[in-house]
């Protein structure tokens, strides 16, 4: 059995919270790596901050109170509740999480999608962002209610099966044919992209420019190893000289011949 992990404390909890307020729901080894976090969060692995903050999420979720200005219900509980079938638990099999697929109204569901298609546009991770990631964007600008996870799981797998998110493992991205949140044809993407014409004339400009850079680069080294041929070539004829000129001090001092060595 594994070392039981230590309850979190209250420094922990705040360094988790500044670095999701830094970087974000998912980042987790970028927290524990920002020198800001990283002694406090030592003891803390990256499943640990997952888990941490979901159980944080759901927290504020559940403890969450209305305004004193508010309504005693949430809006969006209670048009979930006008629309919800009592009978969900003798629901069809083709319900959706608990719910018939009419649980929610059409103005009711449009508000969901919106929602979550801002909040995937506001994350913009290429991965496509978690559902935690997604609740803990939402949450920040609007009032949730209690049942919201389970209504927000319904709503994006019904935004798959209508071809405006695509799941990637357990995250969800916008598709590469929806912006801002609005379908759009391949026709019409293509609409959308710069255009770019090449006359034949630029074309062969560019290729002729091309060519002779290439042949002004193979120039200069050509010159440079020229350079380097003849410098060689340099040190070997005086290093030649130095030889024969040391081979006859040799034979001389061989026949015992006077040498004068006249110092200059």
């Amino acid at each position: 059995m594994g070392v039981p992990k230590s309850k979190w404390t209250s420094a922990e909890e705040e360094a988790l919270r500044a670095g999701i307020a830094k970087y974000g729901p998912g980042k987790w080894r970028n927290i524990k790596a920002d020198p800001q976090f990283t002694h406090i969060l030592i003891s803390r692995s990256n499943i640990d901050l997952k888990d941490k903050w979901r159980n944080m999420s759901e927290s504020r979720i559940l403890k969450s109170k209305p305004r004193e200005d508010a309504p005693a219900t949430p809006l969006l509980l209670t048009q979930a509740s006008a629309s919800f079938n009592p009978a969900a638990n003798d629901a069809p099999a083709n319900a959706i999480g608990g719910y018939s697929k009419h649980s929610v109204d059409k103005k009711t569901a449009s508000k969901y999608d919106t929602m979550i298609l801002e909040a995937l546009s506001s994350l913009k991770d290429p991965n496509g962002s978690g559902t935690d990631a997604i609740i803990s964007f939402i949450e920040q600008k609007h009032e949730l209610a209690h049942n919201f996870r389970s209504l927000l799981n319904s709503r994006l797998r019904k935004l798959v099966e209508q071809g405006k998110l695509e799941k990637v493992q357990n995250c969800y991205r916008i598709k590469k044919d929806i912006i801002g949140g609005v379908e759009v044809s391949t026709a019409r993407l293509k609409e959308l992209q710069p255009k770019t014409f090449t006359s034949p004339v630029q074309e062969a400009t560019e290729y002729a420019a091309r060519a002779i850079a290439d042949a002004e680069r193979k120039l200069l080294a050509a010159v440079d190893a020229k350079k380097e041929e003849e410098r060689v070539s340099q040190m070997l004829d005086d290093a030649t000289a130095a030889l024969e000129f040391v081979r006859g001090l040799y034979e001389k001092c061989s026949r015992e011949e006077m040498l004068w060595v006249v110092r200059i």
